[in-house]
């Protein structure tokens, strides 16, 4: 049984809390999954997650709003070393009807720690979802365009949002939410990078007003083959053409070596379940019993420093040892 040599720093045994792991924008981040998988509003042709397969705008209480609160609570008794936590996971975080009552648990019982959203920002036209967030610090909406034909094709969306409605959340939340707005723009070379889009994007940042903008691009194979990473140059146009103060390309992954709750018996198990067979992230989550997004944060650090190779099969992107 694998799950006994992996490190107590992570969650082990947790149904919803994941990490830490290191994330390019947040540090090191404790994530909390408030929706079964790939439960969204959107079905974006970049998901690393894989396509949704619950389309929905429907909120309801996905999971056990207090069993969440009791994981929490657990272990966050441990006074672990984090940068942020984080409502995040492989749906949409707000679809959850218990989010802000599990934002201002946190706040209240453990107010040394920030608080970090994950959206995309879709349900911030209701004011409900708006009021929900209140005790977060720090929402990170995406944004990838906004006519409507290019956001359809990016996003593609449930049928009732609208580009224009996503821009009219944005707007009206900078106007309530006095903590940190992070908007992120993920690149699809070919779509939003036209001087067209990038005019109408630089005029919804100057509406929206957000604290940073950052441009975010593919770190990994996704859904489609042709979705391939911009150049640094072609990033660096973008940002020009956006005309954003200290906007920012969002690069790599922090050393691991500089992350104290990087648990190597965690990569270590990783490395040794692909030399017996190659695995994908669903077969790597089962096996080791870590939530997805977690095996994926240990997977691009193994990538990067040259321990593993990934090949797309018709089952979806497999991991080799190199």
């Amino acid at each position: 049984m694998l799950l006994h040599l992996l490190s107590h720093s992570s969650v082990m045994g947790y149904q919803y809390l994941f990490g830490p792991v290191p994330s390019r924008r947040l540090g090191v981040s404790l994530g909390i999954d408030l929706v079964p998988h790939k439960t969204c509003s959107y079905n974006c042709i970049y998901c690393e997650c894989g396509k949704t397969t619950n389309l929905t705008t429907e909120r309801a209480e996905y999971y056990p709003t207090d069993a969440i609160i009791r994981e929490i609570d657990d272990y966050l008794s441990t006074h672990p070393k984090l940068d942020f936590i984080t409502f995040s996971g492989s749906g949409e975080p707000t679809l959850h009807s218990g989010m802000g009552k599990i934002a201002r648990h946190i706040r209240e019982n453990f107010p040394e720690y920030r608080i970090a959203l994950l959206t995309n920002g879709s349900l911030l036209t209701d004011p409900e979802v708006r009021a929900e967030v209140v005790d977060v610090h720090v929402v990170v909406p995406s944004m990838d365009a906004v006519s409507e034909t290019v956001f359809k094709k990016i996003d593609r969306p449930c049928s009732t949002i609208s580009a224009q409605d996503v821009l009219s959340g944005l707007v009206t939340f900078r106007q309530e939410f006095k903590g940190e707005i992070w908007l992120e723009i993920f690149i699809v070379p070919g779509l939003n990078d036209t001087d067209e889009e990038l005019s109408l994007l630089r005029d919804a940042i100057a509406e929206i007003r957000p604290d940073r903008v950052q441009l975010n691009t593919l770190d990994r194979p996704g859904i489609y083959d042709w979705i391939v990473a911009p150049p640094a140059e072609e990033m660096a146009r973008i940002a020009d053409a956006l005309d954003f103060p200290g906007i920012e390309i969002v690069g790599g992954l922090t050393s691991r070596s500089d992350i104290e709750s990087f648990s190597q018996d965690i990569s270590e198990s990783i490395l040794g379940t692909i030399r017996r067979r190659p695995c994908t992230i669903d077969d790597l989550s089962r096996i080791l019993g870590l939530h997805p997004n977690e095996v994926r944060k240990y997977i691009d650090p193994l990538l990067a420093e040259g321990c593993i190779t990934e090949e797309r099969e018709s089952r979806g992107i497999f991991y080799r040892p190199r």
